[in-house]
């Protein structure tokens, strides 16, 4: 049988400047953006516990998992130092809405990006004794 073995791909609208909002992800989250404009994220770099590996789940259709957003998704990006992160969004003025957060797959922080919509950050993690911090 035929499966899904990664996202190949995640496409949204801007609600405004489609450019401004790209270049918005490349100076605060450090996707690098090709000429055409779109960033291709490659795997075989990733150092995570886990190996590297992309969740993907349907919300029931009332849930407010993506609140404070207004947006019908939310995104999730794996990242290498979640906290390092998080001090370079607080210097960029980019406020953080929740987190750090550990739980037992890894560290957790949540933020809203220009256009509104709530974007998730992890740090995968093994549950053990040395993460189990918050």
């Amino acid at each position: 049988m035929a499966k899904v073995t990664g996202i190949g791909g995640v496409f949204f609208k801007s609600r405004g400047d489609h450019k401004a909002l790209s270049a918005w992800y490349q100076r605060h989250l450090g996707i690098a953006l090709e000429e055409w404009g779109g960033a291709i994220i490659r795997w075989p770099g990733d150092k995570a516990e886990d190996k590297g590996l992309t969740v993907w789940n349907v919300a029931e259709k009332d849930s407010r998992w993506f609140s404070p957003s207004e947006s019908s998704f939310m995104i999730n990006y794996r990242v290498d130092d979640l906290d390092a992160l998080i001090r370079q969004l607080k210097e960029g003025g980019v406020e953080i809405l929740k987190g750090p957060e550990s739980h037992e797959n890894g560290k957790f922080a949540w933020l809203m990006d220009p256009d509104g919509n709530k974007v998730e950050l992890w740090e995968p993690m093994l549950w053990d004794e040395k993460n189990k911090k918050p």
